[in-house]
């Protein structure tokens, strides 16, 4: 590789969205029909914007997965399966980060591969740790190299504007590697994903998430200059003091320029409980595609007003509403189990 390679922003051109599918050998297993039903809807919008790479354990269950998506209508000439193992499906953190280089037919891409350890070691993730190998081996990407780096990294802990600047959470990468100082995190995340300047956030979390505060779930860029993220404005949340921390400490972040970022918070779900369990719903874990933002919806008064807040973050771009409380059940939203592609890529 050279200095050539970037780190494009999520809004940039796409080639498709990479997912897996759910099936009972997975952790959704107590659950698959529900769930199922997230990723047809996830599906079904995907294809009116671009394609969808979808991995499947073995050929029934593409046949089952294909039967799912005709008849609920999904546009499958944009649709292509891939076999191949997995643990389970949270592709953003088992996925490609996938680096730029070029334009036009001269594109090239590198495909980061960091070790996936199941969140720390929370899960068995053997599987998951291998699928970036096995999709390149099979041919899946173009033009493109695979980087084996021996360094704990989920796509959901990093954020960029695309110009250089990486967003994330200090809680998660001081989890991952609490031997390792702030200024040595800083060099090596900056030197591997090609950026100039790493931003850290000291607050926020949410109850129930196992990630160890994914900055997918806290703050998200919209704009090299605007950030999207998850507020509360109930005093009486447990989440409040963390919450309003980190919004006070996003007022002080400043772009490359020396400008402060536009800020969208967004609207506070009631609490969603499982059995006593608060799940994590967070409407930052949106994924934007080509000429769109998918939105995680809970079935929560709050998702009207996050359309809303999306709609002026991304003008422009057609807010679709995905219904994904199924996913907080397993501590993950919408963002964390898409792994977008860039235009190229495939």
């Amino acid at each position: 590789m050279t200095d050539a390679f970037r780190l494009p922003a999520e809004w940039e051109p796409q080639s498709a969205v990479l997912i897996a599918w759910p099936h009972a050998d997975t952790d959704w297993g107590p659950r698959l029909g529900e769930v199922e039903e997230t990723y047809v809807a996830l599906v079904c919008a995907l294809t009116r914007f671009q394609d969808v790479l979808i991995c499947v354990a073995d050929a029934d269950l593409q046949t089952y997965a294909e039967a799912r998506l005709r008849s609920n209508r999904a546009e499958m000439a944009r649709v292509r399966f891939i076999e191949a193992e997995y643990d389970d499906t949270w592709l953003r953190d088992s996925g490609p980060i996938t680096l730029v280089a070029g334009e036009g037919d001269e594109r090239r891409f590198a495909l980061l591969d960091f070790r996936f350890t199941g969140w720390g070691g929370k899960f068995e993730a053997s599987r998951d740790d291998r699928l970036v190998e096995r999709l390149h081996d099979a041919g899946t990407f173009h033009n493109s190299v695979r980087q084996s780096i021996d360094f704990a990294l989920e796509g959901g802990a990093i954020e960029t504007d695309g110009r250089g600047t990486l967003l994330s959470t200090w809680r998660c990468l001081h989890e991952r590697h609490p031997h390792a100082s702030r200024e040595a995190l800083t060099a090596q995340l900056a030197g591997w994903l090609r950026q100039d300047r790493v931003l850290w956030l000291d607050h926020g979390y949410l109850e129930g998430d196992d990630t160890d505060a994914h900055i997918d779930t806290l703050a998200r860029f919209a704009a090299p200059d605007a950030i999207v993220y998850q507020g509360c404005d109930d005093p009486a949340d447990t989440h409040y003091p963390e919450l309003q921390a980190m919004a006070a400490q996003l007022a002080t972040l400043r772009t490359a320029g020396g400008h402060p970022y536009r800020l969208f918070a967004l609207p506070w779900a009631r609490p969603i409980l499982d059995q006593g369990r608060r799940l994590a719903a967070s409407y930052a874990n949106f994924l934007i595609v080509n000429g769109a933002v998918l939105m995680p919806a809970y079935g929560d008064p709050a998702d009207a007003a996050a359309a809303a807040v999306l709609e002026r973050a991304f003008p422009g771009r057609e807010v679709v509403a995905i219904p994904c409380r199924p996913l907080i059940w397993q501590n993950g939203s919408l963002h964390c189990i898409t792994m977008q592609l860039p235009h190229g890529a495939v």
